[in-house]
């Protein structure tokens, strides 16, 4: 009997083997991790980069590529989950970040770069009338939602079960003991009879209505055109905010889902790749919201952060939209993207696999699944040791992304890169065709 055999006899036996020739394959990460668990819970100081039996230790990283301690090379289809849009030091925001490190950083006053940049960000995005700065996707949201209820007087937060917000807002299955302790309103996404209805239901408490244009940590399910229209309407009859969470996806065009859609959300917050690669999180909407904050006002909104405007982080969120990922380039990357997804569509449906690919330009996500995909609940069909069998395996063939199938592109891929992960797929349905055939 081949090796290739015995790993397709059951799932259970092809994890088993996968996760033996990982561990060989990997002693100083297994090593390094160990050791950080005396000192780190779960030797891990980020959820979502732990998988099992022990996470990669990355040592370094240059254009598309990552190395691990142990010496292997990925192509890196990560992308730090939508953050690393730019590759591993890209020359432009590494000169930009050199040059704010050579006057000085931790300046404790406003700075050169800060305006630059947010003027690039309302002209991206003519929905953000004021901008402000913060250090995370979860806090520009967590900082949208309180505006939202101080400036309606309302109290409750219409979320999408199965979404995701930041590390306090997270809504899959039954959420999260430390989920921000708001008054919830959950409705499902895509659904847009039952979330009217609750809409009206709840009008006079509902301070906002929150969504992701597409779900990115929820498995990259986009969310359709008329839902979001539908909400736009509903919430501008009763005084809703309505946040969009661009955080992920307003790499997607030049202005985000909320411009290819043509809807203007009442606040959106943005994150991820906007820093260069560095921390950052933003929040900004209509002027009427955004300038309670204005400590001009004796009646001003605090909003406080040490590092809101560190020159590093604006520095190089200002270099990476003024000089490299420009309206026509976003158009042409993630154009990209739409071409990849389709070809690993079409190579699943050529061998009659159920194997989905969903997501919108750049950003994507595979699941190993029959039938239609719209919503989290579908998902909640799938066997998830798929993901953990499709992950492993892909990294045996260097290429590094998300335990979960989440897959982002970078701008310094080559058609090479491409090509060859293309491949990698192609391969990998191949071996495992029998094993998904008999239990999927």
């Amino acid at each position: 009997m081949t090796t290739a055999i015995a790993r397709n006899l059951d799932l259970a036996s092809a994890i088993g083997d996968a996760e033996e020739r990982f561990t060989r394959a990997n002693p100083d990460s297994q090593r390094r991790h160990q050791a950080a668990t005396k000192v780190m819970p779960g030797g891990n100081t980020r959820t979502v980069l732990f998988y099992g039996p022990f996470p990669l230790t990355i040592a370094r990283g240059e254009g598309c590529y990552l190395w691990d301690t142990d010496g292997h090379r990925y192509v890196d289809f990560l992308g730090e989950y939508s953050a690393g849009l730019y590759g591993h030091s890209n020359p432009i925001i590494r000169a930009a970040i050199e040059r704010a490190l050579a006057d000085g950083i931790a300046l404790g006053g406003h700075n050169k770069v800060e305006g630059e940049l947010a003027s690039l960000i309302c002209a991206r995005f003519p929905s953000i009338e004021r901008v402000r700065f913060c250090n995370s996707g979860t806090e520009a949201n967590l900082f949208a939602l309180v505006a939202a209820r101080a400036f309606t007087g309302r109290n409750k937060i219409m979320i999408m079960q199965g979404g995701y917000h930041g590390g306090v807002f997270y809504f899959a299955g039954d959420g999260s003991p430390i989920n921000a302790p708001f008054s919830f309103v959950k409705t499902r996404y895509n659904d847009t009879d039952g979330t009217l209805k609750l809409i009206e239901l709840h009008a006079k408490d509902l301070a906002a209505v929150i969504v992701e244009p597409m779900m990115g940590g929820g498995g990259c399910l986009a969310a359709d055109p008329e839902f979001l229209k539908a909400l736009r309407t509903a919430t501008a009859k009763h005084g809703v905010v309505l946040i969009f969470d661009e955080v992920m996806t307003s790499r997607l065009t030049p202005s985000g889902l909320q411009g290819k859609h043509g809807i203007t959300p009442d606040m959106t917050t943005l994150g991820k790749y906007i820093g260069g690669g560095l921390t950052f999180g933003g929040f900004g909407g209509r002027a009427d919201i955004m300038d309670r904050f204005d400590p001009r006002r004796p009646d001003a909104w605090p909003h406080a952060g040490t590092f809101n405007n560190n020159t590093m982080t604006m520095s190089a969120g200002a270099a990476g939209l003024r000089e490299v990922y420009t309206p026509d380039e976003a158009i042409a990357f993630n154009a990209r993207g739409d071409r990849l997804r389709e070809r690993l569509n079409a190579a699943a449906v050529k061998r009659g696999l159920p194997v989905q690919f969903t997501g919108l330009g750049s950003m994507m996500t595979v699941h190993i699944l029959r039938g239609p995909i719209r919503s989290p609940e579908d998902l909640a069909r799938k066997d998830k040791r798929w993901a953990d069998l499709f992950h492993l395996d892909m990294l045996a063939r260097g290429y590094y992304l998300a335990r979960r199938g989440m897959i982002t592109l970078s701008l310094p891929m080559t058609d090479a890169d491409v090509d060859g992960f293309v491949g990698a797929i192609e391969d990998w349905m191949d071996e495992r065709r029998d094993l998904i055939a008999a239990s999927v």
